[in-house]
């Protein structure tokens, strides 16, 4: 199917279960520990046997010797795996570092070997025994130190106006660096892998938010053809985008289990977790901004450092910039320096979320230099149409109506305009806001739609479930279209050997996934409709039953005792091109600041949304605050610790990589704007899950400074950075 014009109504305007809140189908299996993720699928295979990986412990330079004969003799090895046996390995387009490395090092913690054995404590005792020498080499490790290296990407520079000579002339300027750090995915699943070779096929159970791309890239990487690789992957204990492309646990599973003759399953400890997959790059932005007295943005101008392996991308921290707020004249600028660090790569809302961080800060500060209230400078600056492309419009923009319904509701009258006005004893108290923005993106995904003979519904795509609530929009989404209830769909997902779907990144997800299912079902009722003799344009399909006029009959009488199968696939025309989609929220959060020792509370949050078609108020508030949070651990903890001689992240586990918890924030609260967005699918719908994060760390440090009159421009906002410049005590 194609969707390249509007879309109008459909049965999915119906509402009756798309649109409705319901329970995850999968939360009961994973609540009760039946969801089997990849270290799990214990009744796939027998004899498994165990792998254990090695890192390098440079993070530049070349093995000069590798001596495994004692862990060959170790007890219960099976195997040993290194560069010098494992073959001829490809690199897939989207790595990139090589997987399995050796002799060359190019970073910290690149798996080196991996080591089969009977039981996962002989491969990790056998481990130990490998003796490896280096001939190291000087690298790059400080992007501070390298920033002025940066190349320009292959993303060019924009330029509209005149911003060197409008800001010159801005009654109002501000010119200031922000900086975000190293940061980790920290998902609650680690990276893990079991693998399986059936004659020259290879099987992989793996945690992966993209089965295609994962399986594609296996391929190339070990030179077999596609076909011969399938992946597994029904459940992900989170990915945040770490799991978006083929990392080592995969690839070395695959060789140890073709070395060893043997399935094998492994995964990647915690340690070695940060520094041998990817993290989100730390930036050094600059902002500009000029504004007239009447608080209109006359220029505007955003430049972005990152840092990453040579071949690497940048962090593309002003794409925003370009799009959020009006003003005529503009400047966006990416530099990429070299650094030996780790790769960096996707993580939730890449580009937006650091770059959020800094602007909705500058913002807050012009405001500040204007003497108008933050949100009404943001309200002030709004635009309908793209400001680099005045001719190209949004396809629904409600941004001011997510700032100024925020602001009713979160009690935004009562903030204290002076900084450090607001005490609650020891407490400094202050509200901050931060505007939300994150593009949509709608992916070509299919799906296999199965009617039985029962009437029950069948729904098989290789999307995936990271915690989003896949399983249960895509059976929402069916249940609506075939007219039955939820108890009689059945969602399969996450196997190579299902359709290809959109996969789950980018926000992307449920919108995409949902609307190849919709392609799926529009097929399946034209099928319905041919054999049963209806019009297909006049038949409705409700309660378990195809009716049209006063003819009604049950939908498992079309199916017939052999069932029927059916599959398509949601293409999309040039919709895009013309109109720019995109998600809005306004970001609103109270904190309290202890003013003896500079230590931050957060006190309440709330989002206000606009993003489309909410296919599950649920399930899609469930994903908001999870991003809130993730947010929250933006602005006050989370930060990778570079060690610049060694050149790794210091803190590479959960003891010493800290995030957000429950108890850190006692009330948040979703709002999501009653909207549809007829340009972006059938489903009218659009992401939500990243934009929950775009902009709140901001919010956050907004709030700090209310409360304190502090302004800190270096992520995370911990309590050194305040303690020195904070008020005096009561």
């Amino acid at each position: 199917m194609k969707f390249d014009t509007p879309a109008t109504t459909n049965p999915t305007d119906q509402l009756r279960i798309v649109g409705q809140p319901l329970n995850r189908i999968d939360g009961p299996l994973k609540t009760t520990g039946h969801a089997p993720y990849a270290y799990e699928h214990h009744d796939a295979v027998r004899d498994l046997a165990y792998g254990y990986v090695v890192g390098a412990g440079i993070a530049k330079g070349r093995i000069t010797a590798m001596d495994t004969a004692a862990a060959r003799r170790a007890s219960g090895v099976i195997a040993i795996v290194t560069h010098e046996n494992a073959g001829r390995l490809g690199k897939a387009g989207r790595n990139t570092a090589k997987l399995l490395g050796g002799p060359e090092v190019e970073h910290y913690h690149q798996a080196i070997a991996v080591v089969v054995a009977e039981t996962f404590e002989q491969a990790r005792a056998a481990a130990a025994l490998i003796r490896v020498n280096y001939a190291k080499v000087d690298g790059a490790f400080d992007l501070a130190a390298v920033r002025d290296t940066g190349v320009v990407p292959s993303r060019a520079d924009t330029k509209v106006g005149d911003f060197a000579g409008a800001f010159a002339q801005a009654p109002v300027q501000l010119d200031a660096t922000y900086t975000t750090p190293d940061q980790s995915h920290a998902m609650m699943e680690p990276f893990a892998t079991m693998a399986a070779w059936r004659g020259d096929e290879v099987v992989v159970w793996v945690s992966s938010q993209m089965i295609e791309w994962a399986a594609s890239d296996l391929a190339q990487t070990l030179g077999i053809r596609r076909e011969k690789v399938r992946l597994i992957s029904p459940f992900v204990g989170g990915g945040f985008g770490a799991k978006l492309f083929l990392r080592s646990d995969t690839v070395l599973a695959a060789l140890a289990a073709r070395e060893a003759r043997r399935p094998v399953k492994l995964a990647l400890t915690r340690p070695l977790i940060a520094n041998n997959t990817v993290h989100r790059p730390a930036t050094i932005q600059r902002i500009r901004i000029g504004a007239g007295r009447d608080g209109k943005i006359t220029a505007i101008g955003h430049e972005s450092w990152s840092g990453n392996l040579p071949g690497g991308k940048p962090e593309n921290a002003v794409e925003q910039t370009t799009l959020f707020y009006a003003g005529a004249n503009r400047l966006s600028a990416l530099r990429l320096a070299a650094l030996d660090l780790p790769e960096g790569n996707a993580m939730r809302a890449p580009g937006e979320a650091p770059g959020l961080m800094a602007l909705e800060i500058a913002m807050d500060e012009m405001a500040e230099k204007l003497g108008m209230d933050p949100v009404e400078f943001r309200i002030v600056n709004d635009t309908q149409v793209t400001p680099e492309q005045p001719e190209k419009r949004f396809s629904q923009r409600r941004f001011v109506e997510c700032l100024r319904l925020g602001a009713e509701r979160f009690g935004w009258s009562a903030r204290s305009a002076t900084p450090g006005g607001r005490r609650d004893g020891k407490w400094l108290v202050g509200l901050g806001v931060a505007g939300g923005y994150r593009n949509n993106v709608s992916m070509k995904s299919g799906a296999r739609i199965r009617l039985d003979a029962q009437g029950e519904v069948i729904v098989e795509a290789d999307m995936t479930d990271i915690g989003t609530g896949s399983y249960t929009v895509m059976a929402q989404t069916a249940a609506e279209m075939m007219g039955v209830p939820m108890n009689k769909v059945t969602v399969r997902l996450g196997d190579s050997s299902f359709p290809i779907s959109a996969g789950s990144g980018g926000q992307w997800g449920g919108n995409s996934a949902t609307a190849g299912v919709y392609a799926a079902c529009v097929k399946m009722r034209e099928t319905v409709a041919q054999r049963l003799g209806f019009n297909a344009a006049d038949v409705e399909f409700t309660d378990g039953q195809v009716r049209a006029g006063n003819r009604a009959v049950p939908l498992a009488q079309a199916a017939g005792p052999n069932g029927l199968v059916v599959e398509d696939t949601m293409e999309y025309g040039d919709l895009a091109r013309r109109f720019q989609s995109a998600t809005f929220a306004g970001h609103f959060v109270e904190v309290a600041v202890d003013s003896y020792t500079g230590e931050t509370r957060i006190r309440r949050m709330l989002a206000v949304c606009a993003a489309g078609r909410i296919l599950n108020p649920k399930t899609a508030r469930s994903q908001v605050i999870g991003a809130m949070t993730m947010g929250v651990g933006g602005a006050l903890m989370e930060e990778l610790a570079v060690d610049t001689r060694r050149g790794f992240f210091v803190n590479h586990d959960l003891a010493g990589y800290e995030v957000p918890v429950h108890a850190d924030i006692p009330h948040q609260e979703v709002i999501f704007l009653d909207e549809v967005d007829p340009m972006s699918s059938p489903m009218k719908a659009k992401g939500v899950g990243e934009l929950g994060l775009c902009g709140v760390a901001a919010a956050v440090a907004n709030a700090i400074y209310n409360a304190t009159g502090v302004r800190v421009r270096d992520y995370p906002l911990t309590l050194d950075k305040l303690i020195e410049h904070m008020p005096r005590p009561a």
